[in-house]
């Protein structure tokens, strides 16, 4: 087991001061206060016992027992000195050095100087302890932490059987001081409970004989290798170092580093405009450099603003600590983050420009090169929310205990100031967070995820002036690179997290469509009130606070005290309750055989608290198998380890120890690898470990790169310009980048040159900043709705309403009038009967002039808009089109692409500027050649029926099939963060693609959450914490439907998932039962609370495909058969395919049990048609309903008193398929209604608490339908 083996809190425990050889010959006749040189006296690093050293078996030979890596080390050689005495070590000599083992990562030559980095003096006064903490940097960025005590000892030395004090010989007593130092090292951060073992430790060496310093100091160093390091989550450990007691806290998340320090140290130093300039600093990744006289503060302080930028991560030179002979390192050319000594302030600030000096004592932030703080400030925006956030910190322990009884008892005082402490941390930690995602949120709305491409001038444009310096300067860092990576990525943190909580409604709807960017009335509104006295930027990074419905009071009014906010907003992730988890006493002695002693009690306290902990804390149950997992695999028990990982799939995926998983699977003896394999669960464990090995060895290293978008160079081919305009930002969709490509290369060779995508990308981007700057009038405003945007303003022209400029919206046209400005509306779209282009008399000529006719007036439009007529009335024209085709069919993404159809015809004329470029946007009126080809009417039964349809394919270049639809009602009492109280509809899409929306208004609630790699086969909502997700990779994900989280997994089948169903329980002390099924025809009982498999059976039919529960017995579906089976596995009935549909190669698609009248309704793969059998008989014969125009069925579900039946007609070979739905009445065994559902196959369909039905298309459609149920 080499470098993955589990850490301890250990790494190395370092003793560094002056030798007693070397004491002996400065202190004779030197006065005191003498400088001298500190040196590395010992190194204490682990294994300190292993079986080799002891006589005691009982566990393979080089098992390490501690917590710390086996890893590979170096020698760091002390040279001997000719006569060595020390009264700080009873160790044996060697004859010319002694090498030490330390860890290949710790630089012992330099670690003297950061212990004393003020220098190492002999004095006659003794001082108090002091600590301080350091960071180590290797050259990948891998950090390890300590944590010194610095101590003070007398200096005694004997010669000639005489006591010497300064050189004198004399009998009195006469005392010299030196200082020593304790360094303890650490993968981890935990500078608080390092400091307080540190303490213990001097505390006992207090009432101790000096000639047991050496052995107290290994002992002490080998109990700190015993503590294990607890996983991210609610369990933190607990072990006693008296006279205290020591706690190591948890990570909060799998992606945040440990927090074990005090994060209000900064707001007590500094005030919130200090903090937001010195994080400003570190985000354009300035050469930074912290000032104190106090070493502790540098680090402690220094840390917490690497917390503060979570998720940014510092990638450069972090030294907290430099002491005075390492001030050369503040000269490297790099971006770096240092700090030293007040002392030195002048020095460095008269060597250096450019340095961002911050003095944490005096709480001020300058620059070397003057007095002021010269950096951009963070977005106003983001500086006002924090600074008023900032205001309601209560940031003084007394004050919050001055009402308190007094604790008697220590441990109990400490227990109860890290409470307070957890408590702040938690809201300092969202505070920070609100920061980060206010200054980048928007970040992600110009990232195109399938081609890795950021386009940062697009952003760069769309940032406020007063912003954008700030912005240019933090675009170009690689704490910024990093970051977009990660986004690209889609990794699911606490800042995607939060940027989700706190998306307004107005924002979540925004993103259901795909309309180019333009400012909406309600913003342009909330500039006006901006203008009059409201602070936009601070309206819009507070929830609900831009939102006009809540501006009830006069907007002079409004001020910051009066618009009090509560601190904690329901944006901000809760403090979660933590348990603690107490290690056994420490061996006394350093013993082989009291240490293995050590484990076992550890191990038997983790299994008493597995047994007792409740099936539903899934949570901590994962932390205790983590745990024992941990000593399992140092104590050489590798199958038990590999037994504990493996629990791990049922309570919580989050923590799994890959790389540790890894090592044990690759390191394990013969022996134990034929045990674990006759294990099933274990030999499918360690394959997939394997898989999962060579996969990440086939990933990047770097995550994946990220591209800026930057205009082509050479000529585009078709592949190439869909990519580029991809990249763009301009438009996502696949046959409109086709279309409008054949409008740029009409009548030329099929390729795009440059300088023609340069004309159209630089006039498309100009169209849209000409929109920002869209100044219409207050009494314009009031007439348009608060979503509508100005897509296209024309030039002055005489209309039939007088002179004036006609504006598009997306709804509607209307007239800017000339002279006073006024408001005249021409028409909404919907209610245009004719469009046509003629000609009016002027002088001479005859003038081009637009012709609108509408059903709301008798009289036509007219406008003479003479060059421009043939662009108006195409891009009319289309609108027009695409609106009646949104009202017939329900779908308001019809009129999202006619506007993006008319803005990119726009743009070619533009770009054009030729005699054909008329023609070659009409390659882009799609909806105008649909209406002249095709009807458009829909029937009406359909369209009395269908309320609304969703795309929830519009973030992928083309459709995604919706493969399962579920329906979750809401909850009471659960708040926003907790995923809110409304009901769901979850939307599997193809390759494991998970969406959420709100289906109290149908807005998209999370982008995508991905569940797997492979196509989602079903779904079922076991409880309020779980809902599965069948796979055709075989297992079942589990999702916490309030964290929208996957974090389990079931992996028992070997095939595709195709049914899941739920046994509903017999009374309230039973169990709940639930069963899977998949396609090779087995079926799992599992018990839900604990996830174990109460059974395992497999049923006789061709390809099982879906299952209910029915009277307490299951009914699987399978291809030839329906069979209705016992709990024990046995047929009790068998339903054969009807004899005119024996030949049907597919057989029974889907079936549905109807309880009131006890029937079994069935559908069929290749034939239109639904058998009914009862029963009670099913030897009685069967009813045939016949489907009109069908070609097969897909799914059936049952809502009030019908059945609901989705199919298609049409070939599938031939792509000529259409989704159907035909809703049944089960009384008279007639089909009611006949609906033209999806322009593909109905997929899937839901019911939502027998209101709504809706419907999923296959990949042709990819949309979601919303039925309305009489």
């Amino acid at each position: 087991m080499a470098d993955n083996v589990p850490c301890g809190l250990l790494e190395a425990c370092v003793l560094l001061g002056v030798s007693n050889e070397r004491l002996k010959e400065l202190c004779p006749g030197k006065d005191a206060d003498v400088l001298v040189e500190a040196e590395v006296l010992q190194v204490h690093a682990p294994p300190f016992i292993t079986k080799d050293r002891s006589c005691n078996g009982g566990v393979d030979q080089g098992v390490a027992p501690a917590f710390s890596r086996v890893q590979k080390r170096r020698s760091f050689k002390k040279k001997k000195r000719e006569r060595p005495v020390s009264t700080l070590s009873n160790s044996s000599q060697a004859s010319e050095s002694e090498e030490l083992s330390v860890p290949q990562n710790i630089d012992l030559i330099a670690l003297p100087q950061l212990c004393f980095p003020d220098g190492l003096r002999i004095t006659n006064e003794s001082r108090e302890d002091s600590y301080h903490f350091l960071v180590f940097t290797d050259v990948f960025g891998n950090q390890t932490h300590g944590v010194v005590a610095q101590y003070c000892r007398p200096v005694q030395f004997q010669q000639d059987n005489v006591i010497y004090a300064n050189g004198h010989r004399t009998n009195e007593h006469k005392r010299l001081y030196t200082t020593f130092s304790i360094c303890v090292i650490s993968k981890y951060p935990y500078y608080n409970a390092l400091r307080d073992c540190l303490s213990c430790f001097l505390f006992q060496m207090k009432t101790s004989r000096v000639s047991d310093f050496d052995e107290q100091v290994k002992e002490f160093s080998a109990k700190l290798a015993l503590v294990p390091i607890p996983p991210s989550g609610p369990l933190h450990v607990v072990f006693n170092l008296r006279p205290l007691q020591i706690e190591l806290p948890s990570r909060l998340d799998v992606d945040r580093p440990v927090m074990d320090l005090d994060l209000h140290l900064p707001f007590l130093c500094f005030k919130p405009k200090q903090i937001l300039q010195i994080i400003s600093s570190i985000l354009m990744e300035q050469r930074v450099v912290f000032l104190s006289t106090d070493w502790a503060k540098l680090t402690l302080v220094s840390e917490c603003f690497m917390i503060f930028i979570h998720p940014l991560r510092w990638q450069h030179p972090f030294v907290p600590v430099l002491s005075r002979q390492m001030l050369d390192f503040i000269m490297a050319p790099t971006a770096y983050l240092m700090g030293c000594h007040t002392y030195h302030f002048q020095e460095v600030a008269e060597e250096i420009e450019d340095l961002v000096l911050i003095d944490i004592d005096q709480g001020t932030v300058s620059s070397s090169t003057s007095d002021r703080f010269d950096l951009p400030d963070v977005p106003l925006a983001a500086r006002d929310c924090f600074i008023f956030r900032c205001g309601g910190l209560q940031l003084h322990y007394d004050l919050d205990v001055c009402g308190s009884s007094s604790q008697t008892d220590v441990n109990d005082l400490r227990a109860h100031r890290r409470l307070w402490q957890r408590k702040l941390n938690s809201s300092i930690l969202n505070i920070s967070m609100e920061l980060i995602v206010n200054i980048f949120s928007e970040v992600c709305d110009f990232l195109n995820y399938e081609h890795r491409v950021f386009n940062s001038e697009e952003f760069l444009r769309s940032r406020d002036s007063t912003d954008s310096a700030f912005y240019r300067k933090v675009l170009d860092t690689h704490i910024f690179h990093s970051f977009l990576r990660e986004r690209l990525n889609r990794k699911n943190d606490a800042f995607t997290r939060m940027q989700l909580n706190i998306r307004s409604e107005t924002r979540r709807l925004k993103i259901m469509t795909e309309s180019p960017r333009r400012p909406t009335m309600e913003e342009i509104n909330r500039k006006h009130r901006a203008e009059n006295g409201l602070n936009k930027r601070l309206g819009m990074s507070m929830p609900n606070l831009a939102d006009s419905r809540s501006l009830t009071v006069p907007i002079r009014q409004m001020s910051m005290m009066s618009v009090r906010m509560p601190l904690q907003m329901g944006s901000w992730s809760p403090i979660k309750p933590v348990k603690t988890f107490k290690l056994p006493e420490f061996p006394p002695p350093l013993a082989y055989h009291y240490v293995q002693n050590y484990y076992h009690d550890l191990i038997g306290q983790l299994d008493r608290s597995i047994s007792s902990a409740s099936p539903d804390d899934s949570a901590l149950l994962a932390r205790y198998y983590y745990l024992r997992g941990l000593v399992n695999s140092v104590t050489g028990r590798h199958v038990d380890a590999l037994a504990d990982f493996q629990s791990l799939y049922k309570t919580d995926m989050e923590i799994f120890p890959a790389q540790l998983l890894n090592t044990l699977v690759e390191a394990l003896p013969v022996e134990e690898k034929r045990i674990a394999e006759r294990r099933t669960d274990l030999k499918r464990l360690m394959s997939r470990v394997r898989r999962e090995n060579e996969k990440d060895r086939a990933r990047l290293v770097d995550g994946g790169t990220v591209k800026r978008f930057e205009l082509p160079k050479k000529h585009l081919q078709k592949e190439d310009f869909v990519r580029r305009v991809q990249e763009s930002g301009i438009v996502k969709d696949l046959e409109t980048i086709k279309r409008l490509f054949e409008a740029l290369t009409l009548g030329q060779v099929k390729q795009v040159d440059p300088e023609t995508f340069r004309f159209f990308y630089n006039f498309w981007k100009e169209t849209e900043a000409a929109a920002q700057d869209v100044d219409l009038p207050a009494v314009v405003l009031e007439h348009l709705e608060n979503d509508e945007c100005v897509y296209k303003v024309s030039s002055s022209v005489k209309t039939s309403h007088g002179v004036g400029k006609i504006a598009m919206t997306q709804r509607r046209l209307f007239l800017l009038t000339e002279g006073r400005p006024g408001y005249v509306e021409i028409t909404k779209f919907r209610d245009i009967e004719d469009v046509r282009i003629s000609s009016a008399p002027f002088l001479l000529l005859r003038i081009p002039s637009l012709k609108i006719r509408t059903s709301l007036r008798r009289e036509s439009f007219e406008a003479n808009l003479k060059s421009e007529c043939d662009l108006w009335h195409l891009m009319i024209k289309e609108m027009w089109a695409g609106r009646k085709m949104a009202d017939q069919h329900k779908d308001p993404q019809f009129m999202e692409q006619a506007l993006t159809n008319a803005l990119l015809m726009d743009a070619v004329v533009g770009s054009l500027q030729s005699q054909k470029a008329i023609y070659a946007a009409t390659k882009l009126a799609y909806f105008d050649k649909m209406k002249s080809e095709v009807p458009m009417m829909v029937p009406k039964t359909t369209s009395d029926t269908l309320k609304h349809k969703i795309n929830p394919s519009l973030d992928q270049t083309s459709p995604q099939a919706v493969d399962v639809l579920l329906y979750t009602p809401g909850q009471l009492g659960v708040s926003d963060v907790d995923g809110g109280g409304n009901p769901k509809l979850w939307c599997a899409l193809s390759d494991g693609k998970l969406l959420v929306f709100d289906a109290a208004s149908w807005s998209m609630q999370h982008n995508s959450v991905q569940v797997g790699t492979s196509r989602l086969t079903c779904m079922l909502a076991v409880n309020e914490q779980q809902l599965w997700i069948g796979s055709k990779d075989s297992f079942i994900y589990i999702i916490n439907p309030r964290s929208v989280s996957c974090n389990k997994q079931l992996t028992e089948h070997r095939c595709e998932l195709t049914g899941l169903a739920l046994e509903e329980r017999a009374d309230k002390f039973s169990q709940t039962v639930a069963y899977s099924c998949s396609e090779d025809c087995n079926v799992i009982v599992w018990d839900v609370s604990s996830l174990q498999v109460r059974r395992q059976f497999r049923v006789s039919c061709g390809r099982l495909q879906s299952m209910h529960v029915h009277n307490g017995m299951l009914w699987c579906c399978g291809r030839d058969c329906v069979l209705e089976v016992r709990r024990n596995g046995s047929v009790h009935r068998r339903i054969s395919l009807p004899d005119h549909l024996l030949s049907s190669p597919k057989g029974f698609s889907s079936f549905l049990l109807f309880n009131e009248s006890e029937q079994l309704w069935a559908g069929f793969a290749d034939a239109g048609e639904l058998c009914v059998w009862h029963c009670r008989d099913i030897s009685k014969p069967f009813i045939r309903i016949q489907l009109k125009d069908c070609a097969a069925v897909t799914c059936m579900i049952r809502v009030k008193n019908q059945i609901w039946v989705g199919g298609y007609n049409g070939s599938v070979t031939d792509r000529r398929v259409r989704g159907k739905i035909y809703i049944v009445n089960t009384d008279r065994y007639t089909v009611e209604k006949e609906l033209q559902a999806h322009a593909d196959a109905v997929q899937t369909m839901c019911s939502a608490e027998d209101r709504y039905v809706l419907s999923g298309a296959a990949q042709d459609d990819g949309k979601i339908g919303i039925w309305k149920v009489e």
